[in-house]
């Protein structure tokens, strides 16, 4: 079973610092929306389905704050909130849907008093959490029939308990495959430039008893042809109307490296990581982020110092690439565009 990544816990959020993974589990407790906004900036709390909680947790930070009783000011006041939230990281899209609900709760109820709008925001909150849980045992369950007895399975950056409130989105599917009495391998990339697959992933599937080989990213076009891979899970932080999937930076070399060596390629990712408004991933934001983190390893100068430096967070692996997106009401399959909006349509 996972650890807690991410609750609620005496009007402050208590996370795993994830930073500080695998040589310490450290226990983090924001007492304010500054704290937590660093903590999102800085990745000590990560992976999309968990930012989105982390966004809904901010708020009520925020809104403890809040002394007056004008409603209209309260209003505006959980507006300006949410837009600053926003602002710790662009690409992940569960964050902005759950400040949007957020948002939308407070807007669409004026007539409430400042008190009862409080509590309803609190309410709201803890449902995203509580709604994340159940999602991540149902993609688990729909993604488990995908692996088979004996399966090689490969998976990038960290998709698992530590990205979401319960088994995860990638690596939950491994996790009920397990539960489900299944025998399985599997291959992680360490995921340069901050190693999520090294620190994290290869952490969560040791300590839940998976069997785990860490390889370098540019081992998994070796690893693929001599080693067998049967199959590759991925998470995702945002993904378009027509499928197209923005996740870890890696992600779609490994997808492509699947396509030339026929692996099928699984996207696991609940509705709230689904952009409907976006047509394709050109119109995904893509992070990029400081070139220390490319420029150092493991705290040490290994570039020169001050040399251009190129560091998105993410990419976009194409839909053609993908074989499936599974979500909490099944496998999605191609054609993308078409299916997406039927099975989500009303939902996401």
């Amino acid at each position: 079973m996972p650890v807690n990544t991410i609750v609620w816990k005496g009007n402050s959020v208590r996370i795993i610092d994830q930073t500080l993974l695998p040589g310490k589990l450290v226990y983090l407790d924001c007492r304010d929306v500054a704290a937590l906004w660093d903590a999102i900036k800085q990745l000590k709390v990560r992976g999309a389905p968990a930012l989105g909680i982390a966004a809904a947790f901010g708020v009520l930070l925020g809104i403890r704050t809040f002394k007056g009783a004008d409603t209209r000011s309260f209003i505006r006041f959980v507006e300006k909130l949410c837009d600053h939230i926003g602002t710790s990281r662009p690409t992940a899209v569960n964050l902005f849907h759950a400040l949007n609900q957020m948002r939308a709760l407070a807007r669409n109820n004026p007539q409430l008093s400042v008190a009862a709008l409080k509590a309803v925001l609190t309410s709201e909150a803890l449902a995203i959490y509580e709604e994340d849980r159940a999602v991540c045992r149902a993609m688990g369950a729909h993604g488990a029939g995908l692996i088979r007895n004996g399966d090689t399975v490969m998976t990038v950056c960290n998709a698992g308990g530590l990205a979401t409130a319960d088994y995860g989105t990638a690596l939950g599917v491994m996790y009920a495959a397990k539960a489900a009495g299944k025998e399985f391998k599997v291959y992680a990339l360490e995921t340069r430039p901050l190693l999520q697959g090294a620190r994290l992933t290869a952490w969560e599937l040791m300590k839940n008893k998976i069997p785990v080989t860490l390889i370098c990213d540019n081992m998994a076009a070796t690893v693929m042809k001599n080693k067998g891979v049967d199959i590759i899970f991925t998470g995702a932080d945002r993904i378009a109307a027509n499928g197209d999937s923005a996740n870890k930076i890696g992600t779609y070399m490994l997808a492509v490296l699947a396509k030339h060596h026929g692996v099928p390629f699984y996207v696991v990712a609940p509705k709230t990581t689904f952009d409907l408004k976006t047509p394709t991933g050109r119109g995904i934001p893509i992070e990029e982020r400081s070139a220390d983190e490319v420029r150092n390893f493991g705290g040490r100068l290994t570039a020169p110092r001050g040399v251009a430096v190129f560091n998105p967070a993410f990419d976009v692996a194409d839909n053609a690439l993908i074989s499936g997106i599974v979500t909490e009401y099944g496998v999605i399959r191609k054609p993308f565009g078409r299916n997406i909006a039927r099975v989500l349509g009303g939902r996401a």
